[in-house]
């Protein structure tokens, strides 16, 4: 079997790349390596560099390969980013992907993982997040997610087979030190390993004014590994789908909700020592809570996360940080 997985130099890309080659697939990367690391890429993938709006590029390797299924996973994912350079975000995440999953079709690749994100359904006044809940972003990394998933409904008049995946907050790093997170300003577990590790001079909590139990945003944290794997599974549901023209959307997380100082206090516990903090202003764009609610992925695989534990998230991500050389 052969998957394609664009953004594969990426944190979630080279992590499910690893979980399919671990199954025996023959596995290729497409990334421009804008945001990503080749130093991810695992060596028995084929990687190409090339931005995925290249059509001579892309239409060169469809020509060389069959693929049985792409994962697209390569965007712009840095909100804050995008409040500042929303244009910059459209472009890339939506134009790009339209460009790229046209010469899918036209190429008769008819099975499609996309990679959205749990922030599609904006402030939610609710424990826990159905995916038939309405979408209103609130920002526009989270909107040209919403674009382009509203561009895949239309790929059902193509016979085409789509699977939306709404990742929650995605965390930890592979346990063999192989993948992890390289950088992301926005990423609070990150940032704090940064400043447990020396790397970072000082933590900074992005507001506590938000609705919260303790002022401080929600979040549902779900290890990478355990995302990995429910690509695999789904990735496996699409290649023995007989039937044409389906649309699903799942979302990906554990179902529970940790506030910033929750996790501040887990790390502490970890390192046994308290952590200085300075509580500054709240990003543009930042959702009060986002917690999924994964009911639907677990019973329709009968599937159960392997890592469901916050300790292990951050334990594993800490074990990364101390590996991993300064940026």
């Amino acid at each position: 079997m052969k998957v394609l997985i664009t953004g594969g130099a990426g944190y979630i890309g080279s992590n499910t790349a690893l979980k399919f080659l671990q199954k025996n697939f023959d596995v290729t990367i497409i990334d421009n390596l804008s945001t990503g690391s080749k130093d991810l890429i695992p060596k028995k993938a084929t990687f190409l560099k090339s931005d995925i709006s290249d059509e001579n590029k892309i239409q060169k390797l469809f020509n060389k390969n069959n693929f049985d299924i792409v994962i697209h996973l390569a965007a712009f994912t840095r909100v804050g980013e995008s409040v500042k350079y929303p244009k910059k975000y459209f472009h890339n995440n939506y134009q790009k992907s339209k460009i790229f999953f046209n010469l899918c079709a036209k190429n008769k690749i008819n099975k499609i993982i996309f990679s959205s994100t749990g922030s599609v359904y904006g402030n939610v006044d609710k424990k826990n997040i159905l995916e038939d809940e309405i979408t209103s972003p609130i920002n526009p990394y989270s909107k040209s997610k919403v674009m382009v998933e509203e561009y895949l409904k239309e790929f059902k008049k193509k016979k085409i087979n789509v699977c939306i995946l709404r990742y929650f907050n995605v965390a930890g790093a592979d346990f063999l030190l192989r993948s992890g997170l390289k950088s992301n300003p926005d990423n609070l577990i990150k940032a704090i390993c940064e400043y447990v590790t020396g790397k970072k001079k000082e933590m900074i909590v992005n507001g506590n004014n938000f609705n919260t139990k303790d002022g401080t945003t929600i979040r549902d944290y779900i290890h990478v590994t355990d995302l990995a794997e429910m690509h695999y599974i789904v990735a496996k549901y699409l290649i023995k789908m007989r039937k044409k023209s389906i649309f699903e959307i799942f979302n990906c997380g554990y179902g529970r909700g940790f506030s910033v100082l929750d996790i501040i206090c887990e790390i502490e516990k970890i390192i046994k020592k308290k952590i200085k903090y300075k509580i500054g202003p709240a990003r543009k764009g930042d959702v009060s809570i986002s917690v999924a609610n994964s009911d639907k992925f677990k019973k329709k695989f009968n599937w159960l996360p392997k890592y469901n534990s916050l300790k292990i998230i951050l334990k594993s991500a800490l074990i990364w940080e101390k590996y991993n050389k300064k940026e």
